[in-house]
């Protein structure tokens, strides 16, 4: 990743964001159980979040890095999973491990962006947004978990 300027960087981060968004929405769009639509619901609502975020940054308003950092567990289980690609039809397992591998890119992407400035308000929003990758990360590994012991696994 080769940047010219500040604004490229946001604006790699935010189109990034706006992939995760429409990504969520094909699988909200296209699940049937009502527990798995609600789930990847909200995690368009969190990956839209970003995206405003990162928006509102590039505007100017520096306020939003304000945060409170809280350590997020590595449950690592995306570490063992391959790369995949959503096809239609995939049971919810799959799109769990789908996602959770999604989220690991985000939260390296994050990380590796901080390296790539050294305005301070955008490193910490990078480390922030890697921050809440971690956290979506650690969800979908968690509903993984839980999911596939119901399952007898």
């Amino acid at each position: 990743m080769n940047f010219n300027s500040f604004e490229e960087i946001l604006d790699f981060a935010i189109e990034r964001e706006i992939q995760a968004v429409s990504f969520y929405q094909k699988l909200v769009d296209r699940e049937t159980f009502p527990a798995s639509k609600q789930t990847l619901a909200e995690f368009v609502e969190e990956e839209r979040k970003h995206q405003i975020l990162l928006e509102e940054f590039k505007k100017g308003n520096r306020s939003v890095v304000e945060y409170d950092y809280v350590w997020i567990p590595d449950i690592k289980r995306s570490d063992y999973i391959v790369d995949m690609k959503y096809e239609p039809g995939m049971d919810f397992a799959e799109i769990l491990r789908l996602a959770m591998k999604r989220e690991e890119k985000a939260l390296r992407l994050y990380n590796a962006l901080a390296t790539k400035t050294d305005d301070a308000d955008c490193i910490k929003l990078f480390k922030m947004l890697a921050q809440e990758e971690a956290k979506h990360k650690q969800t979908f590994e968690t509903l993984y978990d839980d999911h596939m012991a119901q399952l007898g696994d």
